[in-house]
């Protein structure tokens, strides 16, 4: 790494009063280091740099603030750096000003770097309480989100994930569970959008997590969100049903085209699917779920599904679903209080799950590899 002369002369080139092309050159050399392990452990010992990043970021040379912004990007996505670049960098202020921009060239690099800090609970508590503090609001966020071509420069795809983490928390939670905003019905439609899977895995990410209060769980089923067809959708396929399994479908699930595809990203039919299973902990959520005929397209996409990590979800959904109900008293599967040793057993069987999953998922993919390709001989 630098020896103590080379860095100092290096942190004097990241001056603003250099010219640009050294300060640009000088800003590369550090964005080098941000790719590697050893040259992140440096800056993180040598704030000084990632406080010389920053000045750039208010500046007009968009190729400099570019590249101090893609610094930022790799540094945020290592969680050891995340305390250092909120509390000593004070990064989050300049970032927040410039999101909503409709004008800012660089609001995706901005995206990133929050939703990289937001991973987190505990920074992810100080990202939203800068949101809060900076006068840019959940509110904003949703609004900028849901806009299309708000920023004609940008496509702003990352504050899905960034909502996904912020909801987290309770209070991202109850900002976008709040039943006089709407904001969980302006989300719904992006569980299909076809643009980007960051931006649909984002909403699925903040369903899912919304799905965690089971308090909301009636209203999140009921006529004013209707959130399942919207969770079932994007796991459908084209199958051939018979007319009494369609006819108790959604109406929005009936009579699906015969070129209907799933969601392709396997971590977003993860989600969608847990997103099902935390609905299916209250009672209520359990009728709701048998009466929409779920099951059919959770059994389609079980025949269907190749990742085995999935397929254990969605088997487990339906196991849920043609069981009997819990006894009384035990009918809010998230409340059950589980002995130390039932849940000591469970969690070791999980992990013996896991482990036979990775195992079989290593196997195909030894399999694909070996296969001959088409029209070469052995």
């Amino acid at each position: 790494m630098l020896e103590d002369a080379r860095a100092r002369e290096l942190l004097s080139f990241l001056s603003p009063g250099n010219r640009p092309d050294v300060r640009s050159q000088a800003t590369d050399c550090v964005l080098g280091l941000t790719g590697s392990m050893e040259g992140r452990s440096f800056l993180r010992q040598n704030v000084a740099f990632l406080q010389a990043l920053l000045a750039p970021t208010h500046e007009r040379c968009g190729a400099l603030v570019k590249d101090c912004l893609r610094a930022f990007v790799n540094l945020s996505a290592d969680e050891t750096l995340h305390r250092a670049l909120v509390h000593e960098v004070d990064l989050l202020p300049p970032l927040l000003r410039n999101l909503c921009d409709p004008e800012c060239d660089f609001s995706d690099q901005i995206c990133s770097v929050l939703s990289n800090l937001s991973r987190r609970t505990d920074t992810c508590r100080e990202v939203l309480r800068a949101i809060q503090d900076q006068g840019v609001g959940l509110a904003k966020i949703v609004e900028v989100f849901c806009t299309e071509g708000y920023n004609k420069k940008v496509t702003l795809h990352y504050l899905g994930p960034l909502l996904s983490n912020l909801t987290q928390l309770p209070e991202g939670r109850q900002f976008i569970l709040d039943k006089d905003r709407c904001v969980v019905q302006r989300l719904l439609p992006y569980t299909q959008y076809k643009g980007s899977c960051v931006r649909r895995g984002g909403v699925v990410g903040t369903l899912r997590n919304c799905c965690f209060d089971y308090a909301s769980h009636e209203w999140l089923l009921g006529p004013e969100v209707d959130i399942l067809p919207f969770l079932l959708l994007p796991l459908a396929g084209p199958e051939e049903l018979s007319e009494e399994e369609m006819e108790g479908l959604p109406e929005d699930l009936q009579y699906l085209p015969e070129d209907k595809q799933r969601e392709q990203d396997p971590d977003i039919r993860r989600m969608l699917l847990e997103a099902i299973n935390l609905l299916l902990a209250t009672k209520k959520g359990r009728e709701v779920v048998r009466e929409k005929n779920a099951y059919v397209i959770l059994r389609e996409l079980h025949k269907w599904e190749e990742d085995p990590q999935v397929g254990a979800t969605c088997l487990k959904l339906i196991e849920v679903l043609i069981s009997d109900e819990p006894e009384a008293g035990m009918e809010n599967l998230l409340e059950v209080q589980i002995p130390e040793d039932v849940e000591r057993k469970l969690r070791e069987q999980e992990e013996e799950e896991q482990r036979m999953l990775e195992e079989e998922r290593q196997q195909k993919a030894a399999g694909q590899e070996g296969k001959t390709p088409a029209g070469q001989g052995s």
